[in-house]
Protein backbone atom coordinates (compact mmCIF):
# COMPACT_ATOMS: atom_id res chain seq x y z
CA UNK A 1 0.00 0.00 0.00
CA UNK A 2 1.25 3.51 -0.90
CA UNK A 3 2.35 5.94 2.07
CA UNK A 4 0.44 9.08 2.00
CA UNK A 5 2.55 11.86 1.27
CA UNK A 6 4.21 14.00 3.94
CA UNK A 7 3.14 17.19 1.66
CA UNK A 8 -0.19 16.38 1.94
CA UNK A 9 -2.77 17.16 4.82
CA UNK A 10 -6.14 17.84 5.74
CA UNK A 11 -7.95 21.06 7.12
CA UNK A 12 -11.59 20.67 8.81
CA UNK A 13 -12.33 24.49 9.60
CA UNK A 14 -16.27 25.83 10.51
CA UNK A 15 -16.95 29.22 11.04
CA UNK A 16 -16.29 29.30 14.32
CA UNK A 17 -12.59 29.37 13.41
CA UNK A 18 -13.22 32.48 11.13
CA UNK A 19 -12.41 35.64 13.37
CA UNK A 20 -13.91 37.75 11.08
CA UNK A 21 -17.25 36.42 11.34
CA UNK A 22 -19.41 37.60 14.30
CA UNK A 23 -22.21 35.91 15.68
CA UNK A 24 -24.58 38.51 13.47
CA UNK A 25 -23.50 37.44 10.60
CA UNK A 26 -23.03 33.80 11.06
CA UNK A 27 -26.57 33.85 12.17
CA UNK A 28 -27.61 35.38 9.00
CA UNK A 29 -25.85 33.10 7.06
CA UNK A 30 -27.17 30.48 8.70
CA UNK A 31 -30.39 31.49 7.92
CA UNK A 32 -29.72 31.71 4.47
CA UNK A 33 -28.35 28.25 4.17
CA UNK A 34 -30.83 25.35 3.40
CA UNK A 35 -31.20 22.74 6.66
CA UNK A 36 -29.49 19.68 4.76
CA UNK A 37 -26.00 21.93 4.11
CA UNK A 38 -25.82 24.25 7.49
CA UNK A 39 -23.42 21.51 9.15
CA UNK A 40 -21.23 21.36 6.03
CA UNK A 41 -20.94 25.02 5.57
CA UNK A 42 -20.87 25.87 9.19
CA UNK A 43 -19.01 23.19 10.56
CA UNK A 44 -17.04 21.98 7.64
CA UNK A 45 -18.48 18.39 8.27
CA UNK A 46 -18.19 16.12 5.29
CA UNK A 47 -21.67 15.29 3.26
CA UNK A 48 -22.88 13.01 0.90
CA UNK A 49 -24.37 16.18 -0.68
CA UNK A 50 -26.72 15.44 -3.51
CA UNK A 51 -27.06 11.76 -3.58
CA UNK A 52 -28.20 11.96 0.25
CA UNK A 53 -31.85 10.33 0.07
CA UNK A 54 -32.84 13.11 3.19
CA UNK A 55 -30.37 15.54 2.97
CA UNK A 56 -31.19 17.05 6.09
CA UNK A 57 -28.25 17.79 9.08
CA UNK A 58 -28.24 15.16 11.69
CA UNK A 59 -28.52 18.50 14.07
CA UNK A 60 -32.00 18.91 13.01
CA UNK A 61 -33.51 15.79 13.66
CA UNK A 62 -31.46 14.65 16.61
CA UNK A 63 -32.88 14.96 20.34
CA UNK A 64 -31.55 14.02 23.65
CA UNK A 65 -33.47 10.95 25.22
CA UNK A 66 -36.14 11.59 27.27
CA UNK A 67 -38.84 9.96 29.53
CA UNK A 68 -41.50 8.96 26.81
CA UNK A 69 -45.29 10.24 28.57
CA UNK A 70 -47.45 7.23 29.17
CA UNK A 71 -49.97 8.75 26.53
CA UNK A 72 -48.26 8.65 23.72
CA UNK A 73 -49.08 5.38 21.54
CA UNK A 74 -45.98 3.80 19.97
CA UNK A 75 -45.06 1.02 16.64
CA UNK A 76 -42.21 -0.39 15.17
CA UNK A 77 -41.48 -1.50 11.76
CA UNK A 78 -39.65 -5.06 11.18
CA UNK A 79 -37.34 -5.45 8.57
CA UNK A 80 -35.90 -8.94 8.33
CA UNK A 81 -32.86 -10.64 6.70
CA UNK A 82 -30.23 -13.41 7.54
CA UNK A 83 -27.19 -10.81 7.06
CA UNK A 84 -29.33 -7.89 9.36
CA UNK A 85 -32.76 -7.85 10.90
CA UNK A 86 -33.42 -4.58 12.35
CA UNK A 87 -36.26 -2.40 13.62
CA UNK A 88 -37.09 1.30 14.98
CA UNK A 89 -39.74 1.99 17.79
CA UNK A 90 -41.48 4.84 17.20
CA UNK A 91 -43.71 7.40 19.91
CA UNK A 92 -45.76 9.24 18.66
CA UNK A 93 -46.79 13.17 20.28
CA UNK A 94 -50.63 13.39 18.66
CA UNK A 95 -51.16 16.83 20.16
CA UNK A 96 -48.01 18.01 18.43
CA UNK A 97 -47.93 15.30 15.29
CA UNK A 98 -44.19 14.70 15.91
CA UNK A 99 -42.73 10.80 15.94
CA UNK A 100 -39.94 9.57 17.71
CA UNK A 101 -37.40 6.55 17.31
CA UNK A 102 -36.63 6.21 20.96
CA UNK A 103 -35.37 2.52 20.16
CA UNK A 104 -33.64 -0.18 17.71
CA UNK A 105 -33.37 -3.92 17.44
CA UNK A 106 -30.50 -4.49 14.95
CA UNK A 107 -28.54 -8.10 14.80
CA UNK A 108 -27.90 -10.07 12.18
CA UNK A 109 -27.42 -14.00 11.55
CA UNK A 110 -30.01 -14.88 14.30
CA UNK A 111 -33.04 -17.10 14.15
CA UNK A 112 -36.74 -15.57 14.36
CA UNK A 113 -37.15 -16.44 17.68
CA UNK A 114 -34.00 -14.33 18.85
CA UNK A 115 -35.18 -11.26 17.28
CA UNK A 116 -39.10 -12.02 18.31
CA UNK A 117 -37.60 -12.50 22.05
CA UNK A 118 -35.55 -9.22 21.93
CA UNK A 119 -38.39 -7.01 19.99
CA UNK A 120 -41.41 -8.38 23.20
CA UNK A 121 -38.69 -7.60 25.11
CA UNK A 122 -39.33 -3.61 24.50
CA UNK A 123 -42.68 -4.33 25.14
CA UNK A 124 -45.01 -7.42 23.92
CA UNK A 125 -48.08 -5.16 23.64
CA UNK A 126 -46.73 -2.88 20.92
CA UNK A 127 -47.80 -3.30 17.48
CA UNK A 128 -45.31 -3.91 14.58
CA UNK A 129 -45.40 -4.08 10.73
CA UNK A 130 -43.21 -5.85 8.59
CA UNK A 131 -42.52 -6.31 4.57
CA UNK A 132 -42.92 -9.60 3.62
CA UNK A 133 -42.34 -9.09 0.32
CA UNK A 134 -38.34 -8.08 1.34
CA UNK A 135 -35.38 -9.69 -0.04
CA UNK A 136 -37.63 -11.37 -3.31
CA UNK A 137 -39.95 -13.48 -0.90
CA UNK A 138 -43.19 -14.12 -2.87
CA UNK A 139 -46.92 -13.19 -1.32
CA UNK A 140 -47.06 -17.21 -0.28
CA UNK A 141 -43.62 -16.88 1.79
CA UNK A 142 -44.74 -13.39 3.48
CA UNK A 143 -47.46 -14.86 4.64
CA UNK A 144 -45.54 -17.33 6.47
CA UNK A 145 -43.32 -15.19 7.71
CA UNK A 146 -45.88 -13.27 9.43
CA UNK A 147 -47.39 -16.31 10.44
CA UNK A 148 -44.31 -17.33 12.25
CA UNK A 149 -43.57 -14.22 13.66
CA UNK A 150 -46.94 -14.09 15.07
CA UNK A 151 -46.53 -17.45 16.74
CA UNK A 152 -43.62 -16.38 18.60
CA UNK A 153 -46.05 -13.72 19.85
CA UNK A 154 -45.55 -10.45 18.03
CA UNK A 155 -48.59 -8.22 16.64
CA UNK A 156 -47.74 -7.56 13.79
CA UNK A 157 -49.45 -7.14 10.30
CA UNK A 158 -48.14 -6.26 6.61
CA UNK A 159 -46.54 -2.86 5.96
CA UNK A 160 -47.03 -0.88 3.07
CA UNK A 161 -44.51 -1.16 0.61
CA UNK A 162 -44.61 1.94 -1.92
CA UNK A 163 -40.77 2.74 -1.86
CA UNK A 164 -41.03 5.95 -3.41
CA UNK A 165 -44.19 7.37 -1.67
CA UNK A 166 -42.95 6.01 1.38
CA UNK A 167 -39.90 7.67 1.31
CA UNK A 168 -41.15 11.04 0.63
CA UNK A 169 -43.62 10.59 3.60
CA UNK A 170 -40.44 10.06 5.67
CA UNK A 171 -38.74 12.92 4.29
CA UNK A 172 -41.60 15.41 4.79
CA UNK A 173 -41.45 14.57 8.32
CA UNK A 174 -38.02 14.64 8.75
CA UNK A 175 -37.91 18.29 6.98
CA UNK A 176 -40.63 19.34 8.87
CA UNK A 177 -39.68 18.58 12.37
CA UNK A 178 -41.80 16.06 12.43
CA UNK A 179 -39.59 12.93 13.03
CA UNK A 180 -37.05 13.24 15.42
CA UNK A 181 -34.55 10.31 16.51
CA UNK A 182 -33.10 9.91 20.24
CA UNK A 183 -29.43 10.13 19.61
CA UNK A 184 -28.62 6.89 21.40
CA UNK A 185 -29.91 5.13 18.42
CA UNK A 186 -26.20 4.96 16.72
CA UNK A 187 -27.00 2.12 14.59
CA UNK A 188 -30.05 4.14 13.04
CA UNK A 189 -27.94 7.51 12.88
CA UNK A 190 -25.15 5.78 10.74
CA UNK A 191 -27.58 4.13 8.27
CA UNK A 192 -29.44 7.95 7.81
CA UNK A 193 -25.58 8.62 6.85
CA UNK A 194 -24.92 6.56 4.26
CA UNK A 195 -28.25 6.10 2.88
CA UNK A 196 -28.14 7.42 -0.49
CA UNK A 197 -28.92 7.07 -4.34
CA UNK A 198 -26.44 6.20 -6.75
CA UNK A 199 -25.36 8.02 -10.14
CA UNK A 200 -28.74 6.88 -11.87
CA UNK A 201 -30.91 7.78 -9.38
CA UNK A 202 -31.35 4.01 -7.38
CA UNK A 203 -31.56 4.12 -4.08
CA UNK A 204 -28.22 2.02 -3.06
CA UNK A 205 -29.44 -0.74 -1.49
CA UNK A 206 -26.80 -1.69 1.48
CA UNK A 207 -27.13 -0.76 5.31
CA UNK A 208 -30.56 0.56 4.80
CA UNK A 209 -32.33 -1.74 7.13
CA UNK A 210 -33.77 0.45 9.89
CA UNK A 211 -34.33 3.13 6.97
CA UNK A 212 -36.37 0.79 5.31
CA UNK A 213 -38.17 -0.69 8.90
CA UNK A 214 -38.50 3.43 9.24
CA UNK A 215 -40.73 3.79 6.12
CA UNK A 216 -42.89 0.76 7.46
CA UNK A 217 -43.55 2.50 10.45
CA UNK A 218 -44.22 6.11 9.21
CA UNK A 219 -46.57 4.63 6.56
CA UNK A 220 -48.11 1.93 8.34
CA UNK A 221 -46.77 1.56 11.63
CA UNK A 222 -48.06 4.78 13.08
CA UNK A 223 -51.78 3.78 12.10
CA UNK A 224 -51.44 0.89 14.19
CA UNK A 225 -49.57 2.64 16.83
CA UNK A 226 -51.49 2.20 20.55
CA UNK A 227 -50.80 3.41 24.27
CA UNK A 228 -49.97 0.52 26.60
CA UNK A 229 -53.21 -1.22 27.48
CA UNK A 230 -54.48 -0.81 31.24
CA UNK A 231 -53.22 -3.53 32.96
CA UNK A 232 -54.48 -5.13 36.51
CA UNK A 233 -51.95 -5.22 39.14
CA UNK A 234 -53.01 -7.73 41.74
CA UNK A 235 -56.91 -6.87 42.79
CA UNK A 236 -56.48 -3.82 41.16
CA UNK A 237 -58.09 -2.73 37.62
CA UNK A 238 -56.84 0.45 35.71
CA UNK A 239 -53.55 0.46 37.23
CA UNK A 240 -50.80 1.61 34.95
CA UNK A 241 -46.93 -0.09 35.51
CA UNK A 242 -44.50 1.50 37.31
CA UNK A 243 -42.96 2.55 34.08
CA UNK A 244 -46.53 3.83 32.99
CA UNK A 245 -46.73 6.10 35.45
CA UNK A 246 -43.33 7.54 35.23
CA UNK A 247 -43.72 7.88 31.60
CA UNK A 248 -40.64 5.29 31.16
CA UNK A 249 -39.34 4.28 28.11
Amino acid sequence: MPSVSASKYLVQAGWDDVPHLDAKTKAELLAATPPHLRDARSKGLPSLGAGAIYPIEESFIKVDPFPIPAHWPRCYGLDVGWNRTAAPWLAWDRDQDVAYIYAEHYRGQAEPSIHASAIKARGEWIPGVIDPAAHGRSQKDGEQLIASYTSLGLNIVAANNSVEAGILEVWERLSTGRLKVFATCVSWLAEYRLYRRDERGHIVKKNDHLMDGTRYAVVSGLKRAIVRPIQRIGQQEGVRTVADRIGGY
